[in-house]
Parts: C-alpha cells; structure tokens; sequence
C-alpha cells in the first residue's frame, strides 16, 4: 500500500522529565522560526499559569517537516491529574517517544503513559534525557526501563524498541552517550535557539531518523469514505467550538456535508465550516486535509470527545474512547462573606455556572452537578491540580466565589463494600527525615511498598488513600525542611481504609469586622501562627490564625491601644510582628476543614467558617 508522507508523535513522560523542552528542540531545528525571531523557552506552554508554574497542564498540536514527511508533534501532559488529557492523544499518534531522566530514572506517571501507549499496540521509541547530570546512571535508567516494559505485558516488538540519549535543552540527541563527551555542554538554558544549527555537528537529527524508519508514514486510505475521530477539542471566541482528531480514511473539505455518528449508536447529517491542520505552531485554514494527518474543523457546536465524522452515507462509529472517572469533588459555591462583591467582577450563581459550561467545553476530566443549594455546584475532577487550575483560572479572570474542603469520590464493589480512590507515592528525603515521613503515612492509612537507601537519601513507595494525602504536602515540606520530593498517581481503587483524622490543631477566628492592629496581633500570636499581618480588614467568622491547641479560640484582631496620659497611641509602631503565613490556593484548599471553606477572589485568598455567627456554629456543634 502507498504510504502518505505524514507521522503523528506524542512525548509522553513524568513531570520535568524535558517534554515541552524537546519540542522546542523539534521547532528550533526544523527552520519554522526566522533568523531574527525571538524562542522563548517552552514554547508551546502557551498559558499563564503553565509558565509560571512550570508544568503542561493542555496537550497542545504542532507539526515540523523533515526530509520531506510531516510530523504532527502532541506535548502531552505529565501530570496524573491531566491523564484524562493524555490517554485520548495516544489513540491519535503512530508512536510515541517515552522520555525518562538518567538520574531519577521510570517515576510514576512514566508506568502510566507507558501503559497507554503499549494498550495501543504502539512501539516506543525511548529516549533518556538530562545525560548531562552529574548524577548520571544512563545503564541502569536503561535496565530499570526494560523491566517496566516486562511489568507492563510488552510483546517482542515492544520490547525491542530503539534507545537514544540526549540533552534536550540544548538540541542534542545521539545514538552512543559517548558522542556527547567530545564537546563541553552549556549550562545556559537559554541557548536553544542556538543549537539549531548544531554544537560540533550533533542535534536532534537521530530522533527524526528513527520516528522516520521506524513508522514509515500512514497507510494511504484518501480513496475510502471518511471517518475521523474527534480526540480532543478546542475553542475560539470566534468560531466556536472546534473538533480535532486524526482522520483516519478518506479526505475532509470545507462546508463538506457529514454525518455524525455518536458512541451511543445514533447519527446525525451536518456541514462543517472551515477546516484546519498545524503547520508549526499555527493553526492554518486550508481547502482539503487527507488521511493520516491531524485535523480541526469548525461549524458543529455539540461535538464532544469520542464522536466520528464519517462520510455522509456511511455513518460507522470507531470504538468509543473511555476517560478515566473523578476521583474528588468540591462544591463551588456563591460568596455571601461580607467581603462580597468587592473585588470581583462575576460573582453571582449564573456567572459562576455559565463559566463551568464553557469550561465542560473543553476539559471533558470535569463533570458539574447541581447540588440542594441554588448557590452551589458540585465539581469533580481527577485531583486536586486539576481543580485549582479551573479556580485559578476563574478568579484571574474575575470571578469571585467560596469554594468547600475537595472530597474523594467513594464507590461501592458488587457486594456493596466501600471503595475509595489510592495513590501510589514515590518519596526522596534525606534518611534523618525518613522516620517522621514514615510515622505520617502510617497514620494517614497508608502501606509501604518498598523502600531504598542511596548517598545518604532514602526512596520510600507507598500507597496511599487519597483522603490521607489531602493537606499532606505542606506538613512534608515542613517535615524534610524543604529537602524532600513527592510524585503521587493514581493507583486504583480499594477497599474503604477506615477514619482518617483531620488538622489537629484548631484556628482563630475573628470576633468582628475590623481592622487588624499590630497591638492586638502581637498579643495573639504568643499562642498562634498568625494568617495576617497589620492594617488588614478582616470580618466575623474569618480565619485569622492558628491556634497553638487543639481547640478555636475566637479573638479581636482589631483591639487597640487605650490611649492614657501614660501611652500614646503611636507606640505601636514600635511594634514588631513575626512574618505571617500566606497560602497559595492549594495550600489554602489542603489546609481546610469540612466546617470552613476558602473564599476566592481575584485579589485575595481567605479562610473562613462556614457559619461566620459563633451563636450559629454552636447550635450545629449541638
């Protein structure tokens, strides 16, 4: 069969592991962008909040050419909480490159995309990255790869995969590690745009060489009925909602009449708009896409995930594509603080629920279900990242709402025992902190699955509920004194492990609305870790502290001074508070009780009771 000259490739990986990095090295060295253009690092984390975090949180599309074959490249996702995003991309793709660091070797999340791609029938191509690192043991990274291979049911032709070495942020890939030791490696990370020309001749051309021969491009099927389907989707203000997926018979044109075959059995004749493929980083309207390559359409304002576009007389649905449920909820509710409405732009219930339809658009991981309250929406996703990036997201662009502890997703087995969701956990600490972790992860239900000691540094694996790692990652870090590292991914569920005891320690709360001052603060926080800091406006029920017992204390953070013939009221200013604590979302999300909920807006982050009124949190304690 003639073969089209098109290839489609996804970089799967764990977190760090230089994904988004060697895509960069893709686009650099392949001449998409002009001499006096300006490459930022990471180019393809397009989103705010995926700078500056540093992480791929939406699989994004572009495509490079190289000895006259087009290669569609997807950026996928490392983080568990975007599985969702990563396992819909793997139907799309003819092979994947599997990116492991030479130091920390296969993590977590490596096992997950790596099982994916084999329950595809795909054949890896396995590249191991970073083998610059001083702590370098590329032999072994190999060997322990090969054994997640076999663990995973690889066949013969899985097993036999092709293994290269390079430093993606300098646009290196090689066949032999020992090619990199005749040239000194640049520490700059800034010198990507430099390496596509090459350092002493080496760039990324043996990457390219082995997608090339190793998949030979797509089968040609442009003479067959249409059918494609949709993977993933996007959104343009302008044009709606669009489909994208791979086309897999036949070709597609603008105002092309189609039909519509959905995973339920049912169909439905419709014409499409505008059609467009990626060249480079852009999306590019075009008048014909064949088989083979990665398309976008516009025009069908329902389409979801899993839908087929077919000819418009052969209506055959492709296997429908499963996406992996919620594991955990929390209830977006409208902001009744006294602080309401001043510093948000969208702040009642149909701002808030049309921004979640319009967030369902696209981000199918999510699932919103009304609740008993008017003022409240129940919100399920795949963890904690993965709703606070929608919150974040949300208050940035000017939405204001409270938002309840996250709650795990119980299911019941056929014998009706309860279920609940466990992560596996890979933990390296320093061995004079292992103990303490230990102790914590034991209470917290956890079982340990092993555990290894190396250069001063113990590795410990456990599985975990995911109810005992809520609001676990700040007493980590304050456990291992910021030495520590943590990767978490979904484990499976089992059965129900029992009460799991919340934060000890109770809060303080403000008895008033008010002002803080110093005077005030200062006495308080002989017995507390204070939220605040002076000249802050706080209200009735607002957390302000943590209290030292096990009990809340409720206080006047506003009190000042009595001024007398002896004092003047300016004698506070000599006053000198310790820093206060400031949370970030997550910590804030982590840090709650089922009786508070934090309250969201785009300039501020609070804590407060649920029931703001001491007389009302009585009568609910009774």
């Amino acid at each position: 069969m003639k073969m089209q000259k098109i290839i489609n490739i996804a970089v799967i990986a764990h977190v760090d592991a230089g994904k988004s990095t060697l895509v960069d090295a893709f686009l650099a060295q392949s001449g998409i962008f002009r001499e006096n253009e300006e490459m930022q690092d990471c180019v393809m984390d397009s989103n705010d909040l995926e700078r500056e975090r540093g992480i791929t949180i939406y699989s994004k599309n572009c495509s490079v050419v190289h000895n006259g074959y087009k290669i569609n490249i997807v950026d996928t996702p490392g983080h568990a909480d975007f599985s969702s995003e990563v396992e819909r991309i793997i139907k799309t793709v003819d092979t994947v490159i599997l990116l492991v660091d030479s130091s920390e070797g296969p993590m977590p999340q490596t096992r997950f995309v790596l099982q994916k791609s084999l329950e595809q029938g795909l054949n890896p191509i396995l590249l191991i990255n970073k083998i610059d690192k001083k702590d370098a043991r590329i032999s072994e990274v190999v060997d322990e790869v090969c054994e997640l291979f076999m663990d995973l049911g690889a066949n013969d032709e899985q097993l036999d995969f092709t293994t290269l070495y390079g430093i993606a942020r300098q646009g290196i890939v090689v066949r032999d590690p020992k090619e990199v030791d005749r040239i000194t490696i640049e520490n700059d990370q800034a010198k990507i745009k430099k390496s596509a020309i090459g350092q002493d001749g080496l760039d990324i051309t043996p990457l390219f060489d082995v997608v090339i021969d190793q998949v030979k491009g797509y089968p040609d099927k442009s003479d067959e009925p249409l059918q494609f389907q949709i993977s993933s989707l996007g959104y343009d203000d302008y044009i709606g909602r669009l489909g994208i997926g791979r086309i897999d018979k036949g070709v597609i044109h603008p105002a092309q009449m189609v039909s519509i075959a959905r995973p339920d059995g049912s169909s439905k004749v419709q014409k499409i708009n505008q059609t467009f493929v990626y060249k480079g980083l852009k999306r590019v309207s075009v008048e014909e896409v064949s088989c083979g390559d990665i398309c976008v359409i516009s025009g069908i304002s329902d389409i979801t995930i899993g839908d087929t576009i077919c000819a418009e007389k052969h209506p055959i649905s492709l296997p429908s594509i499963s996406i992996e449920e919620p594991t955990m909820s929390m209830n977006f509710i409208v902001n009744k603080s006294p602080f309401a409405g001043k510093e948000g732009k969208f702040v009642t219930t149909r701002h808030i629920k049309e921004r979640l339809e319009k967030e369902l658009e696209v981000n199918v991981g999510l699932l919103v279900e009304p609740t008993d309250s008017t003022d409240a929406f129940k919100v399920s996703g795949r963890g904690e990242l993965h709703l606070s990036i929608l919150i974040e997201n949300m208050r940035r662009e000017g939405y204001e709402m409270a938002v309840s502890k996250p709650e795990v997703i119980l299911k019941k087995d056929k014998k009706g025992h309860k279920l609940e969701p466990v992560e596996e956990v890979i933990i390296e600490v320093p061995e004079q902190y292992a103990g303490s972790v230990i102790s914590e992860l034991n209470l917290r239900k956890g079982i340990m699955k092993g555990m290894d000691g190396k250069n001063g540094r113990s590795k410990l694996v456990y599985t975990v509920p995911t109810r005992g790692l809520l609001g676990y990652r700040s007493l980590f870090i304050n456990q291992t004194r910021g030495e520590g590292t943590m990767v978490r991914r979904f484990f499976g569920y089992e059965e129900y492990k029992g009460e799991i005891s919340q934060r000890l320690n109770g809060v303080i709360i403000a008895q008033e609305e008010g002002t803080t001052t110093p005077y005030a603060l200062a006495n308080i926080s002989e017995r507390a870790e204070m939220f605040v800091d002076g000249g802050t406006h706080v209200y009735e029920g607002m957390i302000v502290g943590l209290n030292s017992r096990n009990e809340d204390m409720i206080v006047n953070p506003s009190k000042a001074k009595r001024v007398s013939n002896m004092r003047a009221a300016g004698s506070d200013d000599a006053i000198k508070l310790s820093p206060h604590r400031i949370f970030t979302l997550e910590e804030a999300l982590e840090f709650i009780n089922d009786d508070e909920l934090v309250e969201i807006t785009p300039l501020s982050i609070r804590i407060r009771k649920k029931l703001l009124k001491e007389l009302d949190r009585r009568r609910s304690g009774k």
